[in-house]
């Protein structure tokens, strides 16, 4: 085997155009996460939301539709940013408070549930977990303060990739 060949077959790269005659080139492998391994453990960053115009304002402004539409991007984003969340519905946690808040039991349960989702996403983000998610439930009762509270909770993991626009592709530790 001569000198040029010998190195393809151990991975050195060869130049197409000065490849001598009967050279077999083989394309390079595709990125993915056996090339790429920050591939495997990536998201979409969130959006940065100010809390009291979350909690106060806009559910004022809507009559109360914001809250709805809130949660549900709330929900979408954070399954967007950590793909391993993959319990999390979207649609099914805002029909959930939405037709059966009436219930009382059934928002605390989703908003239970949502504060450890958060939680997750903090461990995954690197940072300290500071959702409590027994917090999140009980703070309902103290004028629906959850939401301003789930959202504070949130932007610590938004301020954790400063420059991120939301959606963009943020790489997760491992």
């Amino acid at each position: 085997m001569d000198d040029s060949r010998a190195a393809a077959a151990h991975g050195t790269p060869v130049n197409p155009t000065t490849a001598p005659p009967g050279y077999l080139l083989v394309p390079a492998p595709a990125p993915g996460p056996a090339a790429d391994p920050v591939a495997g453990a990536s998201g979409l960053a969130m959006k940065y939301r100010g809390p009291v115009v979350v909690w106060l304002l806009w559910p004022f402004l809507t009559l109360g539709i914001y809250h709805l539409v809130w949660y549900y991007k709330i929900h979408k984003e954070l399954k967007e940013y950590d793909r391993q969340q993959v319990d999390l519905s979207p649609g099914g946690s805002t029909a959930v408070v939405a037709l059966l808040g009436w219930t009382i039991v059934a928002p605390l349960i989703s908003y239970y549930n949502t504060g450890e989702a958060v939680a997750r996403a903090q461990r995954r983000a690197g940072i300290p977990v500071t959702c409590s998610p027994v917090v999140s439930m009980l703070l309902w009762f103290v004028f629906g303060l959850n939401i301003f509270y789930l959202q504070r909770q949130l932007n610590l993991i938004v301020d954790e990739y400063q420059g991120a626009r939301p959606g963009q592709p943020v790489a997760l530790p491992a």
